[in-house]
């Protein structure tokens, strides 16, 4: 006999789709004439429909409903989310990229990152009560990185198809990719400087543990996500560089560098090994990126590695010789877009649905205000990111050959998934307050973690997506031409497809497109020499892109 079964799986599972149904009838609209992206109206939803609101979307009531788990379903989703797509912006870049931006690369994660990181915690402490520096260190590390989703629809939405150069657009790509699994060390660094102080009572907790609880400690420290005891350790400066070292620069990155380019290069030779005989279908060859980045995610998880890091290391290695991406392009390849559209989706609303409102006042407890919090967001904008690039990008003239461009890459540098990806990560090393090993440095931590990064969230989300809508009137206003270089043909799949941006029509079977995020198919140092000159550009071929 037929039964109203609401449960929470159906109405999840409908709101997605309803919400997927609603965006695609008027996604033009949404993104080539309004440039907005994916993230901002699924956040809005998510809020709308989460348990401040319509109460329709509440992850404290799913499956079993036990206390606490929204905090692990959180990091769940943001790990499998930012996996897939960094697998995804890895196989995009050009071949042997980061061999060939090896300088820009090292300008990006060393001092820039460290110029990131040491402003966002200078803010931090003008702002929020009662930190102290390495507490606001710890929180500072949570949103250094910029975020790889936000920054993939910035380098390659249809706003950067118009205005912004090809090599900009890839060094922003593969920085948001690279550096999001370099924040580890930023972070694990204040981790075992608050650990290992050397401070009375430091390590009392542990005094009575005998030598197979002690090492279920040490273990723990180093794979944070299996559990354990958390608090002060004792030990000083020493231990906590040497543990660092060691355990984060040894272990959680090199073993996943290694790992991400050994299940890229060999997942890239399988798949030209099966091509080459036919074996492999189109739909299983372009949905390689996903199963490698769910494979990676898992193991790295198992491992206690950085599973963003091998993610990314994953994506350069399956296309290190320009291969896959070429052989998707001719494969006419919706799949990976597809799969990134879903997911940003889910991963946004399911965002919206989490923020912590309650915590953003709490004048009598935290002091946190709204005031404050407003005004660590301004603060976060201007000096999180613009000085650092401004600093450096003259070191970089192959890909920020400006002011302008300088400006633009510091501005777009937008916090999002992947900082609710460390705020929960971070929960996990450091005790509750009130919990055995907890003391008021520690108890003030956890208490302002939560509310500060979700709320940088919130307001990145929000300023860089009304941004490129403003910043393309501001252009259009000043009559700003779009970039009309690296022609290439893009071959229509339907009659009825919207002509992209900055596009012509070239005929009833193709569109002309100028600055496309992926290079055309040829190498032009390969090409050949015709009386001591390059060929003239129309006789070059280029790669048949798709829409």
């Amino acid at each position: 006999m037929p039964t109203l079964d609401v449960s929470e799986l159906n109405i999840v599972v409908a709101i997605l789709g309803a919400f997927t149904l609603l965006f695609g009838v008027i996604s033009v609209l949404i993104k080539n004439r309004w440039f907005l992206g994916e993230a901002l109206p699924a956040v809005i939803i998510g809020i709308a429909l989460g348990p401040i609101a319509a109460k329709f979307l509440d992850s404290a009531r799913w499956g079993s409903a036990a206390e606490g788990q929204t905090s692990a379903i959180t990091l769940g989703m943001a790990r499998v989310v930012i996996g897939v797509q960094l697998v995804i912006a890895g196989f995009q870049l050009p071949a042997k990229y980061q061999l060939l931006h090896w300088r820009e690369m090292l300008l990006c994660l060393v001092p820039i990152m460290t110029i990131m990181w040491l402003c966002t915690t200078l803010c931090l402490m003008a702002t929020v009560p009662g930190l102290t520096l390495l507490a606001a260190l710890v929180i500072g590390s949570c949103v250094t990185c910029t975020d790889p989703i936000l920054s993939q629809a910035i380098a390659k939405g249809p706003f950067a198809d118009k205005f912004v150069a090809r090599p900009l657009r890839e060094i922003i790509s593969s920085e948001a990719g690279a550096n999001d699994g370099f924040g580890f060390p930023f972070l694990m660094l204040a981790t075992y400087l608050i650990r290992h102080a050397d401070i009375p009572g430091a390590g009392s907790h542990n005094a009575e543990a005998g030598l197979h609880e002690r090492a279920l400690e040490a273990a723990s420290v180093l794979l944070p996500r299996s559990g354990g005891e958390v608090g002060r350790l004792g030990g000083g400066v020493g231990v906590a560089l040497k543990n660092w070292f060691v355990e984060t620069w040894l272990y959680i990155i090199l073993t996943s560098m290694a790992i991400g380019a050994l299940v890229g290069f060999a997942s890239g030779y399988a798949l030209k090994f099966a091509v080459r005989r036919k074996w492999v279908d189109k739909e299983s060859y372009l949905l390689n990126p996903t199963a490698t980045g769910l494979f990676l995610v898992g193991i790295c998880g198992m491992l206690g590695t950085d599973d963003l890091l091998a993610c990314f290391v994953a994506g350069n290695a399956m296309n290190w010789d320009g291969e896959y991406l070429r052989e998707t392009i001719e494969r006419h390849d919706e799949v990976n877009s597809c799969i990134d559209v879903l997911l940003n989706f889910g991963g946004f609303m399911y965002i919206g649905t989490i923020i912590p409102w309650s915590e953003f006042h709490q004048p009598e407890t935290t002091g946190i205000t709204y005031g404050r919090l407003i005004g660590l967001g301004v603060l976060v904008l201007i000096f999180r990111r613009i000085p650092a690039i401004l600093m450096m990008y003259k070191l970089m003239p192959k890909v920020c050959c400006n002011l302008k461009e300088a400006l633009f890459m510091g501005y777009f540098g937008p916090i999002g998934i992947g900082a609710v990806f460390y705020v929960e990560h971070t929960r996990k090393l450091f005790p509750e307050p009130g919990a055995p090993g907890s003391d008021p440095e520690q108890t003030r931590l956890v208490q302002a973690l939560v509310p500060v990064v979700y709320w940088l969230v919130l307001f990145s989300i929000v300023v860089h997506g009304l941004s490129i809508p403003a910043l393309n009137l501001i252009y259009k206003v000043a009559g700003v031409q779009p970039i009309r270089d690296d022609a290439v043909e893009v071959r229509r799949l339907s009659a009825r497809v919207p002509t992209p941006v900055n596009a012509a029509v070239g005929d009833e079977e193709t569109f002309i497109a100028y600055n496309r995020f992926s290079r055309p198919v040829f190498n032009e140092a390969d090409l050949p020499i015709m009386n001591g000159e390059k060929p003239p550009m129309k006789n070059r071929r280029y790669s048949h892109l798709s829409i």
